[in-house]
């Protein structure tokens, strides 16, 4: 059995020697969000149970922790978007196999090629980055965080960097030789250079790159949810539990189809689907039109409880003006005339920020919370 230790590090240089000094010594790393309050961070240590704790100043031994197993690679927290965060365990094989396919994939050669890091490491997006560029012997450069100035200051036509749709709109895209674009639903027109990728913690990173599967990845669909298998995925989770069926598939709690080419396309999470007078809407479909409207900064879509209709379709937006937010029927008439007459919201609340995950995903628990106090 390994120790699991956990890299309590902002991102930069001294990271990435910590991995690679940890997976030369036969352990696994686990990386800790620097964004979290000191009370947040407590609880994601006592869910990863790590032997090690490794901080700027140095590293100290933190009781209570439980080993992993001799191959595995990484233990990463999921976001949390649905509820409290879980560990994911991925194995050394797994996380190799995930390098060597999207390199395959985007045609990178590695001496001639480079990755840029800017989103959080804490998040398998982001630390996939690391990995697949040591991995691989291909140029890394790793920054402390998102900065637009600071990014756009190393683009150019071999750097490949990986986004997500609130960063790729802070940057010019056309400046990197591709950008892998995941985290949330992606916006219309995306340049020619972007690749939009679906996958989530389980999976190691994505796993489909605009629609069609990385090599060696299965997509199946059962009863309108996607599911995925391959030799990215996860080998269990933190407390052991193993959310593979006997046959390796993976249930994803996503709805999606796959079209006659055999491309998949997402629909949303399967626990966001609002059921309206017995039509279903994706919360998604209405957001990415809804933010057409000039006088939307942001939204995200909900629900709350109707007697007439079962659910009623809430908008939550943040105006982009205060003193003149968007009206109810603007709205409406948007979402009637792109997506359908059901699918328009009915309520409209206002507020002053929306709560999202560090990779701009709604948090849709949170977002429940919120109205019903409102």
């Amino acid at each position: 059995m390994r120790d699991l230790v956990a890299l309590d590090l902002p991102a930069g240089p001294q990271f990435v020697r910590e991995l690679e000094a940890t997976w030369a010594s036969g352990d696994a790393v686990a990386p800790v969000d620097q964004r979290l309050a000191p009370p947040a961070r407590e609880r994601l240590l006592d869910m990863l149970k790590p032997a090690w704790v490794v901080t700027p100043t140095g590293r100290y031994r933190r009781p209570g922790s439980l080993p992993v197993q001799d191959g595995d690679a990484l233990v990463v927290a999921t976001s949390g978007s649905e509820g409290e965060p879980r560990g994911v365990v991925l194995a050394h094989s797994a996380v190799a196999a995930s390098a060597r396919a999207t390199t395959a994939r985007l045609a990178v050669a590695p001496s001639e090629h480079r990755w840029l890091a800017c989103l959080p490491l804490s998040h398998v997006g982001g630390l996939a980055v690391i990995t697949r560029a040591l991995l691989t012997g291909t140029g890394l450069r790793v920054l402390p965080r998102f900065d637009p100035a600071a990014v756009m200051a190393e683009a150019g036509p071999e750097v490949l960097v990986a986004l997500v749709p609130t960063a790729l709109r802070r940057v010019e895209p056309g400046a990197f030789r591709t950008v892998l674009l995941g985290g949330s639903a992606p916006p219309r027109d995306l340049p020619p250079n972007v690749v939009t990728t679906y996958g989530m913690t389980e999976t190691g990173s994505g796993v489909v790159y605009d629609g069609v599967p990385l090599e060696g990845v299965e997509v199946a669909m059962a009863g309108g949810e996607i599911r995925l298998r391959g030799p990215m995925l996860l080998r269990c989770y933190r407390d052991g539990t193993v959310p593979l069926d006997r046959d390796g598939w993976l249930r994803t709690g996503d709805a999606g189809e796959l079209d006659g080419a055999g491309r998949l396309h997402v629909k949303g999470r399967l626990s966001e689907l609002i059921i309206t007078g017995g039509e279903n809407v994706w919360p998604v479909a209405v957001e990415n039109v809804l933010r057409q409207h000039p006088g939307v900064a942001d939204v995200a879509v909900s629900s709350r409880p109707d007697p007439e209709w079962g659910e009623r379709v809430v908008a939550c937006v943040v105006p982009r003006d205060p003193a003149q937010p968007p009206k109810l029927e603007e709205l409406r008439a948007l979402v009637r005339d792109q997506v359908a007459p059901f699918a328009a919201p009915r309520e409209v609340v206002l507020m002053g920020s929306l709560p999202r995950t560090s990779l701009g995903k709604p948090r849709r628990h949170a977002l429940k919370a919120l109205l019903r106090r409102a």
